[in-house]
């Protein structure tokens, strides 16, 4: 079976641009996480303002402005948007679980930066996990809660 050489190239030219931005730095780490969606979060100092999530930038890893918006909410409270880089790494789930995770993750990492910014986070909600998942399905139901119809003839 033939290899497609032209991905790896790729690949490779990708994580040789992210050791080049992010080697042998200074950071800040958390974790966040919500429905199934795991993030890792890293602060950078002396940065330019870049943020990546999975070695994408992260308009084009979130495309959707909404999505956008939940991720970067802990960096415009604290305005340190462009002094700052950050690297994401984030897993499993869905769009919106895994934009929950990334803002939790990235206001804990800030929270271990700068402590005063922990009251302006915990009061705008960022710092506390929602815990909420899906509730697994049961024997002899359709869905989690979801009986079968029932006939009285």
């Amino acid at each position: 079976m033939p290899v497609n050489t032209e991905t790896k190239n790729n690949k490779a030219k990708k994580k040789d641009k992210m050791d080049e931005l992010f080697k042998e730095r200074v950071y800040f780490g958390a974790v966040g996480r919500r429905k199934c969606s795991v993030s890792q979060a890293r602060i950078y100092l002396e940065g330019k303002g870049r943020i990546y999530i999975n070695q994408i930038e992260y308009r084009q890893y979130a495309p959707y402005f909404a999505l956008q918006k939940v991720i970067t909410k802990p960096l415009d409270l604290i305005k340190e948007k462009q002094n700052i880089d950050i690297s994401i790494v984030v897993k499993g789930g869905g769009y919106k679980g895994q934009a929950q995770a990334i803002a939790l993750a990235l206001a804990r990492a800030l929270t271990k930066w700068t402590p005063s910014y922990r009251e302006k986070l915990r009061q705008a909600g960022l710092l506390t996990g929602d815990a909420r998942v899906k509730e697994r399905k049961k024997p002899g139901l359709k869905r989690a809660r979801r009986a079968p119809q029932w006939a009285k003839r």
